[in-house]
């Protein structure tokens, strides 16, 4: 817990700084690499997919975020997210709960996130997140008689910052990694201890925008243009 404290202590401190840093500026500028700002805002839909390892099991976590992104900088909105599949848990099983059958952690939470870019230039990219989410946790088992059941939901907190980045291959695609620490809270011990750890994600990256100005611009598509210093 104090771990995760000073993480989020950290990406909030550098925020701030970060910004400030910004202003004192012309043009946002690395390493000689001019970084072009969008003058609009505009709205983001992204599939979000992570992993995390819940009791020993590599699990997936989807997620769908909706936001807005301010000049190409920094991000914020809200998004949902549940457990694809469920992880066998260490809770106590109901009393009507089968003797020989699994029974499995699960939940869902919606989410509301705020993301902000340190360090940028044409090719990479690297930024902080934000998240904090409330919805539930509950155990899934199947009865004596055979019939699948739910204990009723325990309301649940969750914190998670993340360090992000991405890399273009191309004008228009990229490869991109984020790793972080999610941690339950308003639920007992027993449940952090079981669903607190670390995400982490590796995904391919398809910047629709651009990749639609390189086909209205008939441009190459397999080029380093736009990329290189200039």
């Amino acid at each position: 817990m104090l771990l995760l404290l000073r993480f989020v202590l950290l990406s909030l401190a550098l925020m701030p700084r970060v910004g400030w840093a910004q202003t004192q500026t012309p043009a946002d500028t690395v390493g000689r690499r001019a970084v072009s700002r969008l003058d609009r805002t505009r709205v983001v839909v992204l599939y979000d997919s992570r992993y995390a390892i819940i009791n020993y099991k590599l699990t997936t976590i989807n997620g769908l975020k909706l936001g807005v992104e301010l000049k190409n900088r920094m991000r914020m909105g809200g998004a949902i997210y549940f457990l694809s599949t469920g992880v066998p848990t260490r809770q106590p099983r109901p009393d009507n709960a089968a003797e020989d059958a699994p029974a499995e952690l699960r939940f869902r939470y919606l989410a509301g996130y705020g993301e902000y870019v340190l360090l940028e230039n044409r090719r990479w990219e690297l930024g902080t997140q934000l998240q904090l989410g409330l919805g539930s946790a509950r155990v899934a088992y199947t009865t004596e008689q055979g019939n699948f059941n739910r204990t009723p939901r325990e309301f649940m907190g969750v914190v998670e910052p993340s360090l992000t980045g991405h890399v273009r291959v191309f004008r228009w695609a990229g490869m991109g990694a984020g790793v972080g620490w999610r941690q339950p809270v308003f639920v007992p011990i027993s449940v952090q201890k079981e669903l607190n750890g670390p995400v982490f994600y590796v995904r391919a990256k398809l910047f629709l925008g651009d990749l639609l100005k390189v086909v209205r611009g008939k441009q190459r598509l397999f080029t380093q243009e736009g990329l290189r210093d200039e």
